[in-house]
C-alpha cells in the first residue's frame, strides 16, 4: 500500500485517526482512560474504501503513537485486537 496523510484529532475525553481518500472517511477511534491508558474503540471504513488496507496504516499509527507517548492500548476494537495478535512487536504498545 502507497503511503497515506492520517490525521490525528484529540479532544480531552476521546480522539481518532483520519485518512481522507475519494471524498470518503476511514477512522479509528479511541477513548482517553487516563494520561496513561487509552482505549481503541472502534475502526471503520466505508465499502468504497475496503480492502486497501487503511485500516491497517491506522492501528499502526496508533501503535506508534502509543510507544512514542508511553502509553498503553486496551484494544476493545476486534479489529485493533486481531491486530495485536497479528504483530507480536506490537506487544509494548498494549496493557
Amino acid at each position: 500500500m502507497a503511503s497515506v496523510d492520517i490525521r490525528h484529532e484529540k479532544g480531552e475525553t476521546r480522539g481518532r485517526y483520519v485518512i481522507e481518500m475519494d471524498g470518503s472517511e476511514a477512522e479509528l477511534t479511541y477513548s482517553i482512560a487516563s494520561p496513561v491508558l487509552i482505549i481503541a474503540d472502534h475502526t471503520g471504513a466505508p465499502d468504497e474504501l475496503r480492502g486497501r488496507g487503511l485500516a491497517q496504516a491506522l492501528a499502526a499509527r496508533l501503535v506508534a503513537d502509543a510507544l512514542e507517548g508511553e502509553y498503553k492500548i486496551v484494544p476493545l476494537c476486534p479489529f485493533v485486537a486481531s491486530e495485536k495478535r497479528n504483530h507480536p512487536e506490537w506487544a509494548a504498545a498494549f496493557q
